[in-house]
C-alpha cells in the first residue's frame, strides 16, 4: 500500500469550500470577495486576550506587509502558514516525491487535502513556540483573576492564533471559489494599502502632515530632513518608480500568434509576459527567509548567552557562536542579528540597514554590509527565478499544460500543425526563458525597492507584490466583465 493509500481516508475528509455547481455571476463574486475582506479587516483589529499591556516581540514584524496578518491579533500568523506550507509541496512537487497527477481528479483532492494538513502542522509548528518562547507573553495578572494559571492563558493566547490561522486559510479558499482573484493577494494588498494611505495623511508621521511641518516651520529645513524621515523625498519616488516600473514590466510581452482550426478568420494571441509567472513566488522566498530569521530568534531566546558589550550571541553545549548568530539585546529579549550567519542571511528592509555612512546606518564594517547586501540580492534572484519555475509548473502554466490548453480551445499556431506536441515545442522556445528571466527580474527589483524605502514602513518587496496584483486583479475584473457580456467566451475558455 502507498501513502496515497493510507493517506486518502484522512485527506479526503479534510474541511473544504464546496465549490459552485455552476457560473458565479459576477457582482455576486464582488459581493463575496467585499464580505470576506471586510472580515480580514475585523479581524486584524481584534487583539490577541491575554497578552499583557507592553504587548510581546513580533518575529515577523519586518515581513509584515508581506505575510497579510495583524501584530498581536486573532491574525497574528497572517498567511504565513499557508506560504510555508506551499513551500513544502513545491519543493516536494519539484522532486517528484509526491507522485501525484494535477491533471487526475483523485489526486487533485489528496493534493488539496495535504496541503490543508500541512497548513494546519504549520501553524502548530509556528505558533506554539511564539507562546512557550516568551514572544507573546502570558498575561500574570488575568491568569491570577481566572485561576487557570500561566499555562491556562498561554493556552488560550494559542487557541486565538491557531483558530485565526484556520479562519484565514478558509477565507482564502471562499475567495478563490466565489470571488475574485487569490484570496493570498487580496489580503496582502489590503495590509500594504492600508499601511500606504497612513504613511501619506497619517496624523503621526504622513508625508502630508511632515511637509506641513516643514513649511511651517515646526521641522527645520536640512538635506537629512527632506530626503530622509521627514520629507521622505527618496521614499516617495521609490515608490512611484515601483508603480511604473511594474506596470511597465507586466505589459512587455511576447504575442504567439493563434488561429481557431475551424472557423476561418478566427485568431487570438496567447501573451508570454515578462513576468510570467507573476509576483506570487517571491511571497515564497521572503517567507523562507522569515522562516530562517524566526529559527535564529527561536534559537538565540532558548540558547543565548549575554556579551560583555550587552548583546547576546548563541550558545550551543556551552559554547559561543558567534559566527552563527550575534543579537542586539532589549528589554523584552534578543531582536534582530547584529553579526553571524542569521545577520547576512537577514534581508535588507530599509535604507539604514546598508547606508553605513549615515549618522543612523548600520555600525558593522563596511564589508560586513557588503557581504548581507550581496546575499540578500543573490537569495532572491536565484530564489525568484527558482520558484518561478515551480510555481509555472504547479500551476499548470508550463508548455506541456498551455499547449493543452490551446488544443482544447481549438485554436492553433498558424504554419504548424494542430498537434499537442508540436504546440509544446513552440512554447518551450518561450515560457522557460521568460520565467526564469522574469522571477530574478522580480527578486532584483523586490532588493533594490527595499534598499531604497517606500511610504509608510511598507516594505519595496510589499509594495512591488501590491501593485503587481492589483494590476493582476484588475485584469481579471477586466475579463470576468467580458465573459459576462459575451456568454461563449466563457464557453471557448472553460468555466
Amino acid at each position: 500500500m502507498g501513502w496515497k493509500e493510507a493517506a486518502e481516508p484522512v485527506l479526503t475528509r479534510m474541511p473544504t469550500v464546496e465549490r459552485p455547481e455552476g457560473h458565479v455571476p459576477f457582482k455576486r463574486k464582488l459581493m463575496w470577495t467585499g464580505g470576506v475582506l471586510v472580515l480580514y479587516f475585523f479581524l486584524t483589529s481584534v487583539p490577541l486576550w491575554g497578552l499583557p499591556a507592553g504587548g510581546g516581540q513580533d518575529l515577523f514584524g519586518q515581513f509584515r506587509a508581506i505575510l497579510a496578518g495583524g501584530q498581536f491579533t486573532v491574525l497574528h500568523l497572517g498567511i504565513g502558514p499557508i506560504v510555508t506550507a506551499s513551500i513544502v509541496l513545491q519543493l516536494l512537487g519539484g522532486a517528484n516525491l509526491l507522485g501525484l497527477d494535477t491533471d487526475d481528479p483523485r489526486d487533485q483532492v489528496l493534493y488539496q487535502g495535504l496541503q490543508k494538513l500541512l497548513v494546519v502542522f504549520m501553524i502548530v509548528l509556528t505558533g506554539l513556540p511564539m507562546v512557550l518562547s516568551g514572544f507573546l507573553p502570558a498575561d500574570q495578572a488575568l491568569a491570577q483573576q481566572l485561576g487557570i494559571g500561566i499555562a491556562g492563558v498561554q493556552g488560550l493566547l494559542f487557541a486565538q492564533i491557531f483558530v485565526g490561522g484556520l479562519l484565514i486559510l478558509f477565507m482564502d479558499e471562499v475567495i478563490s471559489k466565489w470571488g475574485v482573484g487569490s484570496g493570498i493577494g487580496l489580503f496582502i494588498v489590503a495590509g500594504v494599502s492600508e499601511s500606504l494611505v497612513t504613511g501619506i495623511i497619517g496624523p503621526r508621521n504622513g508625508l502630508v502632515f511632515n511637509w506641513a511641518g516643514m513649511v511651517l516651520g515646526d521641522t527645520a529645513l536640512s538635506v537629512d530632513n527632506v530626503l530622509g524621515s521627514q520629507g521622505q523625498v527618496i521614499a516617495l519616488i521609490t515608490t512611484l518608480a515601483i508603480f511604473v516600473i511594474v506596470v511597465y514590466a507586466e505589459s512587455v510581452r511576447i504575442e504567439i500568434p493563434l488561429s481557431h482550426a475551424r472557423v476561418k478568420g478566427a485568431r487570438g494571441r496567447f501573451p508570454v509576459k515578462l513576468i510570467y509567472a507573476s509576483v506570487l513566488p517571491m511571497i515564497l522566498v521572503r517567507a523562507l527567509q522569515a522562516n530562517l530569521q524566526f529559527l535564529g530568534r527561536i534559537i538565540v531566546s532558548q540558547a543565548g548567552s549575554p556579551t560583555a558589550d550587552g548583546r547576546v550571541v548563541i550558545e550551543i553545549l556551552g559554547v559561543q557562536m558567534p559566527w552563527l548568530g550575534l543579537y542586539s539585546q532589549t528589554a523584552q529579549g534578543p531582536n534582530s542579528p547584529v553579526g553571524g550567519l542569521f545577520y547576512y542571511m537577514a534581508p535588507i528592509r530599509q535604507p539604514t540597514d546598508w547606508m553605513w555612512w549615515l549618522a543612523s546606518g548600520p555600525s558593522q564594517e563596511i564589508w560586513q554590509v557588503v557581504t548581507r547586501v550581496t546575499v540578500d540580492l543573490t537569495f532572491m534572484i536565484i530564489g525568484g527565478a527558482i520558484f518561478a519555475i515551480f510555481w509555472v509548473e504547479t500551476a499548470d502554466m508550463g508548455p506541456r499544460s498551455t499547449a493543452k490548453q490551446i488544443q482544447n480551445s481549438g485554436m492553433q499556431i498558424p504554419g504548424f500543425r494542430q498537434n499537442v506536441g508540436v504546440i509544446e515545442k513552440v512554447m518551450e522556445r518561450y515560457i522557460p526563458h521568460v520565467t526564469v528571466i522574469g522571477g530574478a527580474l522580480v527578486g532584483l527589483l523586490a532588493v533594490m525597492a527595499n534598499m531604497l524605502g517606500t511610504i509608510g514602513g511598507v516594505s519595496g518587496t510589499g509594495l512591488l507584490l501590491a501593485v503587481s496584483i492589483t494590476y493582476k486583479l484588475y485584469e481579471e475584473i477586466a475579463e470576468e466583465q467580458l465573459m459576462e457580456m459575451h456568454p461563449m467566451m466563457r464557453q471557448m475558455f472553460g468555466d
